[in-house]
């Protein structure tokens, strides 16, 4: 895409022609590359006089997110997030949902190259930012450099919300005797899983987003407008990481609870069966005692087993009352 003056000009731009747009003064370019052949990452190097291997190695890697600064041109690497809600089915329930999306956004003096190893970031909305605020498009690659990180970091908050989400199941779920427990325990581990791998992507977005904001304070070309836009940025980013480390916590105290209330029901089914056991021994210790082959009185007559009997029901009946009255059964 090309503007002129923060207005759209051209869409499908041939790539031979980016290098002497690039050279007008009131030229803006976007170049994105989405699952690039070696081919098409080769031809857009050569254009634009970058490092093909470099963005390559980049989008095989998987580095973390970082913003490096190069004498004509900035590189900034994040990841865009989200949470499949279909159950995985290839690597069994313990395969995380989460997944991630290298972007990695080259910054050039009058244009700006995105090159994607997927097409799970919707870039439609990207655009879409873009255009609803075309006033900031005049402030030239910085404007689509913000553009693109708000999309990210919006990408990153729907996922950190539908992660509270299964949280808070998970909460209901935990004094529910009705449950699972192996169900939850495998649920609770599956998102703790997720949670780490969040948190690889979105921690670094506060020195990325920071990075961008100090070197815009050293560039005496600075505009007032854009740095306010980017100061909302690392506002929001702040809060992502805030929250992803909340939800954090809230996993560990999830997986406690869960061990816990496991300890306590074996507890009561200990001392239920504890108390059956009582009540148990005390037939067996009374029709032992009159099924000994010694003489006693009432051997052998009806008075002596309606007296066995009598004394099996009253002490059964008084154990029973008694731990009934205590709740061991």
């Amino acid at each position: 895409m090309l503007w002129r003056r923060g207005k759209e000009v051209v869409e499908g731009l041939p790539v031979d022609e980016i290098s002497g747009h690039l050279r007008e003064k009131d030229s803006l370019v976007w170049v994105d590359l989405c699952a690039p052949s070696r081919r098409a990452l080769a031809r857009l190097a050569a254009e634009l006089s970058l490092d093909r291997r470099s963005i390559e190695d980049s989008l095989a890697n998987a580095e973390r997110p970082k913003a490096t600064w190069h004498t004509s041109r900035t590189v900034v690497t994040v990841y865009a997030t989200r949470l499949r809600t279909t159950e995985p089915t290839v690597r069994g329930p313990m395969e995380s949902r989460l997944e991630t999306s290298p972007i990695i956004s080259i910054v050039l003096a009058r244009g700006f190259v995105t090159v994607r190893r997927d097409n799970h970031f919707d870039m439609e909305k990207v655009v879409q930012g873009w255009q609803d605020r075309t006033h900031l498009l005049e402030h030239g690659p910085k404007a689509l450099l913000h553009g693109l990180l708000d999309a990210v970091v919006d990408a990153h908050f729907d996922t950190i919300q539908a992660l509270d989400d299964t949280i808070e199941e998970l909460e209901d779920g935990l004094f529910d005797d009705m449950a699972d427990a192996h169900e939850l325990q495998r649920r609770t581990y599956r998102l703790r899983k997720e949670l780490v791998g969040l948190r690889r992507v979105v921690l670094p977005m506060r020195e990325v987003v920071g990075t961008v904001m100090r070197h815009r304070a050293d560039n005496t070309d600075r505009s007032s407008e854009l740095d306010v836009w980017y100061t909302e940025l690392y506002d929001h980013v702040l809060r992502a990481s805030e929250w992803t480390d909340s939800l954090r916590d809230m996993v560990a105290s999830v997986f406690e609870t869960n061990v816990a209330l496991q300890d306590a029901r074996l507890n009561v089914i200990m001392k239920k069966l504890t108390g059956w056991a009582g009540i148990i021994a005390v037939p067996t210790a009374v029709t032992g005692w009159f099924g000994m082959n010694v003489t006693y009185p009432g051997i052998n007559t009806v008075s002596g087993f309606l007296t066995s009997t009598v004394v099996i029901g009253l002490l059964v009946l008084v154990l029973y009352l008694l731990f009934k009255r205590r709740n061991w059964i």
